[in-house]
C-alpha cells in the first residue's frame, strides 16, 4: 500500500507575517523567473534553535537532524480551551509513550484559528512544569500547532523565556506553527521536519510532513 503523506506546514505567501517577496527576474525580460525572499527566521511552520533563547546555544545548522526525522506520537488535546495551559496532568496518561527520544505532536486544532484576531493572543500553550517534565523524560522533539509553545502576550515575557529555555537547554527540538494534525488517521506517524541550513541562525522555516503507512 502506498504511504499517505499529510503536509503539516502552513502555506507561505507574500504578506504573511514574516515574509515579503519581490520579483528578481522575469521570463519576459531575462527569460526566467526568480524571486527575492525577505524571510523572518520564525515564519509559519518553523523550528527554534537553542540560540533563539539561550546565549551561546547551538544554531539551527547545528541541530541534530536525527531528532527531526522518525516516529512521532500525536497527542489529542483538542479539549484545551483558548488561552488554556497544557500541564503534566494532560499528558500523564500518555506516559508510556513518552520516553527517551520521543517525538510528540500536540494536536489542539489551533491552526484552524489562523485567520482569527486572537490567533496569537489566546492560543493554548504548555506549562513550565510540563516543559521540565518532558526534559526529565528525555523527549527529543515537541511539535505544536500554535505559533509558540508559550504565551507571546504582553506581560508574559518571563513565561515565554522560561518555557523556551527549559525545552531548548534540555535538548528538545521545538517545531511551532504546525497544521493539519486533524487530517491524520493514526496517532503514531513518521514525522519529518527539516530546517534550512542557515549558518549561525536562531531558527528556520521547515517543511513538515507526516507519513502514514
Amino acid at each position: 500500500m502506498t504511504p499517505r503523506i499529510v503536509d503539516l506546514s502552513t502555506p507561505l505567501y507574500d504578506g504573511i507575517r514574516g515574509l515579503e517577496t519581490e520579483p528578481k527576474t522575469t521570463i519576459d525580460t531575462e527569460g526566467y523567473n526568480t524571486t527575492t525572499l525577505h524571510l523572518y527566521s520564525h515564519t509559519g511552520t518553523h523550528m527554534d534553535a537553542p540560540r533563539h533563547f539561550v546565549a551561546g546555544g547551538d544554531a539551527i545548522d547545528e541541530v541534530d537532524l536525527r531528532a527531526c526525522v522518525g516516529s512521532a506520537d500525536v497527542i489529542d488535546l483538542t479539549a484545551t480551551e483558548p488561552n488554556g495551559v497544557i500541564g503534566v496532568e494532560d499528558l500523564a496518561h500518555h506516559e508510556s509513550r513518552i520516553g527517551a527520544g520521543a517525538r510528540l505532536l500536540l494536536r489542539t486544532d489551533w491552526c484552524l484559528h489562523v485567520e482569527a484576531n486572537d490567533f496569537r493572543t489566546h492560543m493554548p500553550r504548555i506549562s513550565l512544569e510540563l516543559a521540565r517534565w518532558l526534559v526529565e523524560r528525555q523527549a527529543a522533539l515537541l511539535g505544536v500547532e500554535t505559533p509558540s509553545v508559550a504565551s507571546v502576550r504582553p506581560g508574559h515575557e518571563q513565561e515565554l523565556r522560561d518555557v523556551h529555555r527549559a525545552l531548548l537547554e534540555g535538548g528538545i527540538v521545538i517545531v511551532e506553527g504546525l497544521c493539519n494534525l486533524h487530517e491524520l488517521h493514526q496517532d503514531r506517524v513518521h514525522f519529518v521536519a527539516l530546517p534550512l541550513r542557515v549558518r549561525g541562525c536562531d531558527g528556520s522555516p521547515v517543511r513538515a510532513i507526516a507519513i502514514e503507512e
